[in-house]
């Protein structure tokens, strides 16, 4: 159960500038930087842009994948479009035991290694949590959107959205530490802008990797 003070949020969207980003197309790139409530860069901040009918959306990827290295989900967070086909090879030397019951998706992939694991088809929009039923440190996200536009932030809490036509959209930041999706409104000219988001009321981070099980002991071979 999620504590109701953890989802008492406040997000802070501060405009830091119209027509950065001018093009003779019409359409504008947006540049949004997440940052926690100390003014630190925040990775794996899922960035989706919703327009209304769908005008000028990119072609949906068909595939994506989820590797497994270091007993690590590989990225540890993914967003993909609805319907995307997932696949998840297992690049380390042992096997893994993949699964998720997230409402958006639930499926296990049985013990493997390689890419012996059949793709998962991601055809409901909502966050999935994976795991490893045999490695317990092993954490990973995927995102499953109906959105145009989106990405991933990396180290530096950033995400460029880019070739996006003139118009009003609908923002939403999500990150696996966030009790809720944050939305706000925006409008987009054809020079774009660049804004900054302040996550507040981040729940703690997962702690660090157990120490091995006699169960991963068992299976680590």
């Amino acid at each position: 159960m999620i504590n109701e003070d953890a989802m008492t949020l406040r997000a802070l969207f501060i405009l830091l500038g119209l027509g950065l980003f001018a093009s003779p197309s019409h359409a504008g790139a947006v540049q949004v930087d997440v940052l926690t409530a100390s003014g630190q860069p925040l990775s794996d901040a899922v960035v989706s842009l919703q327009g209304e009918g769908g005008a000028g959306a990119p072609p949906a990827a068909t595939e994506a994948i989820m590797d497994q290295r270091d007993r690590q989900f590989d990225p540890r967070v993914l967003a993909v479009r609805t319907g995307t086909l997932v696949r998840f090879p297992n690049s380390d030397d042992i096997r893994h035991h993949v699964y998720s019951f997230s409402p958006a998706k639930r499926f296990e992939l049985r013990l493997y290694h390689g890419t012996t694991a059949e793709p998962v088809r991601f055809d409901q929009a909502g966050k999935v949590a994976l795991g490893c039923n045999i490695h317990d440190g092993m954490l990973g996200f995927i995102y499953v959107l109906n959105a145009q536009w989106f990405g991933v932030s990396g180290a530096e809490g950033q995400v460029t959205l880019t070739g996006i036509p003139a118009g009003d959209y609908q923002l939403q930041v999500q990150h696996p530490r966030l009790p809720e999706p944050l939305e706000q409104r925006v409008t987009v000219s054809s020079g774009g802008f660049q804004q900054q988001v302040v996550l507040e009321g981040l729940l703690p981070a997962p702690g660090q990797e157990e120490p091995e099980s006699e169960l991963e002991r068992l299976f680590d071979r």
